[in-house]
């Protein structure tokens, strides 16, 4: 698993935004499958992860006589993932999966110390890809300190998908 938060990490260094955002959209699909609850679909695992994962982080604390606003619930990142994965959209209206939000915007304040972090305007969240995608990561990080006792989850990790470098890398000419 380590692996996959590490590629997430370098294309965040690289300021490769799809790829990071694609590999963060996939970590709690990973880690829900992992988990090996079965018989629950994809879309539970996924939803339940962010929510215990992800989700507090991006609920806003309640006034003394309001409800907590939750900006980002399980269920609209599960619709975020399947229209970005599956449409390369960040327009999720049409996806069984939504629950508040209709659409988000990603964006990147390159040479600025500032950030453009959980904004919404409407039904449209505004989220900083960096921001959003380390939020992932350290999310998979808690799981994975979380799953560290559980046998049974370190052996499914252990089959996970590697890839070998069995060479020189090919240059680009």
């Amino acid at each position: 698993m380590e692996h996959l938060i590490d590629a997430l990490e370098a294309a965040l260094e690289q300021k490769n935004w799809y790829a990071a955002l694609t590999m963060a959209l996939s970590l709690p699909d990973i880690c829900g499958k992992l988990e090996g609850e079965a018989p629950q679909t994809s879309r539970a695992r996924y939803v339940r992860w962010c929510e215990k994962y992800l989700q507090p982080k991006y609920t806003a604390p309640a006034d003394w006589d309001e409800i907590p606003h939750v900006f980002l619930s399980g269920s609209d990142c599960y619709a975020l993932r399947c229209a970005l994965l599956h449409e390369g959209s960040a327009e999720i209206i049409e996806q069984s999966a939504r629950d508040a939000l209709d659409s988000f915007e990603f964006t990147v304040t390159d040479g600025v110390d500032w950030n453009i972090h959980m904004n919404q305007t409407d039904l449209r969240l505004q989220l900083s890809i960096d921001v959003f995608c380390d939020d992932l990561a350290a999310g998979a990080e808690r799981w994975l300190e979380d799953m560290e006792p559980n046998a049974e989850v370190q052996a499914r990790m252990s089959r996970m998908m590697r890839i070998t470098n069995i060479g020189p890398r090919r240059s680009a000419d």
